[in-house]
């Protein structure tokens, strides 16, 4: 780890919100009203309390091992050996959430914006700047990423409150008309994105200035919370707008956004919330790609996490170009088997640590 890298618990809150929030509050609320329906909302709050528990986890290890990332704390407790293998699926998930979260936003802009673009020629370029800003480094990513984050905020609460006037409270009901197994089957895919990503957090929290911990659980707690009502309320104002059709709406934020008219001064403002999509899918990639970086620097200890940044960047790309054959492949994938591979990869493995933590005296 570079110890001279060092971030404030308010720096690393706005790191966790950027991260849970930055791509799923325009990717969520569509296909999880397509499974949960009206009680989408209800999904996030239970998919939100699985978070809250693993993030009690991690805060937890944390403070165990202040000073050791999962990778560090791992090796400590159960061995060199089981680390690398229990890591196999971790690492592998990272790098489909790498081509996942780049991909999306070569998709939506294909589909939305510039469709005779190929998407790669948007994929590309963000790798590239997301790579260029992990060289950079923790310091610099909190810093830059706390001005986007108050623009993106600024920009999607314009757009659910402009969107008022359109809003029919009506939709929201019947409530379980189905009863509760849409709302289990929205909770597991909610789970999947993004709850069970606050994983990846635990390899930053060395990182937090000691003597901190404190105010470090407080702050994380808070940050998630605010995700959590965060999407519930861009849910339920999907729901209020467009009903029955809330759940065939692919960008339904974006959809949300082409309806606002306010007395032909404020019109057309959809762009508004494209730019927010790519500015928070950015953050997400970034951290994701720096949190893959380090964790391969823990795990093999490399000298320096900068000397692979771009050759996974590039491999992440490969990715994006012949990991799936079409968009309905890819939607299928994001559905059904993110879900249950984050679960593996990131959920169980922290759980095991966890416990065995529990069971065992920490030694200096």
């Amino acid at each position: 780890m570079n110890k001279q890298e060092t971030v404030s618990p308010r720096q690393m809150g706005v790191l966790f919100f950027v991260f849970m929030t930055g791509s799923s509050i325009i990717n969520i609320p569509a296909p999880l009203i397509g499974k949960a329906e009206n009680g989408a909302w209800l999904s996030l709050l239970i998919s939100g309390g699985i978070g809250m528990v693993l993030l009690s986890c991690m805060l937890f290890l944390h403070q165990r091992y202040p000073d050791l990332s999962y990778v560090e704390y791992s090796r400590k407790l159960i061995g060199a050996w089981p680390t690398i293998i229990i890591s196999v699926l971790p690492l592998s998930f990272m790098l489909h959430m790498l081509t996942a979260i780049v991909l999306d936003i070569g998709l939506f802009m294909r589909s939305s914006m510039l469709r005779e673009t190929p998407v790669y020629a948007f994929t590309s370029l963000v790798y590239m700047v997301a790579a260029l800003s992990v060289r950079a480094g923790l310091e610099v990513m909190a810093r830059m990423f706390t001005i986007i984050m108050v623009m993106v905020v600024i920009f999607v609460s314009s757009v659910l409150l402009l969107g008022m006037e359109n809003y029919n409270p009506g939709f929201l009901k019947p409530f379980m008309s189905h009863g509760i197994k849409p709302i289990l089957n929205g909770a597991f895919f909610s789970f999947g994105f993004p709850y069970a990503e606050v994983f990846l957090f635990a390899m930053l929290f060395p990182f937090v200035r000691k003597n901190l911990t404190g105010k470090l659980n407080r702050i994380m707690f808070t940050s998630l919370f605010f995700n959590i009502v965060t999407l519930c309320i861009s849910t339920i104002c999907t729901i209020m707008l467009f009903g029955p059709l809330a759940g065939i709406k692919k960008y339904s934020l974006y959809e949300l956004a082409r309806t606002v008219d306010v007395q032909e001064i404020i019109t057309r403002i959809e762009s508004v919330i494209g730019m927010s999509l790519i500015a928070g899918s950015y953050m997400k990639t970034t951290i994701t790609l720096y949190v893959l970086s380090l964790y391969l620097t823990h795990l093999f200890k490399l000298k320096d996490y900068r000397t692979i940044v771009m050759p996974i960047a590039l491999i992440a790309f490969l990715n994006t170009l012949v990991g799936f054959s079409s968009d309905m492949q890819w939607v299928e994938i994001v559905s059904i088997v993110h879900p249950l591979w984050d679960a593996l990869a990131y959920a169980l493995p922290l759980l095991l640590i966890t416990v065995i933590a529990l069971f065992r005296k920490p030694s200096s």
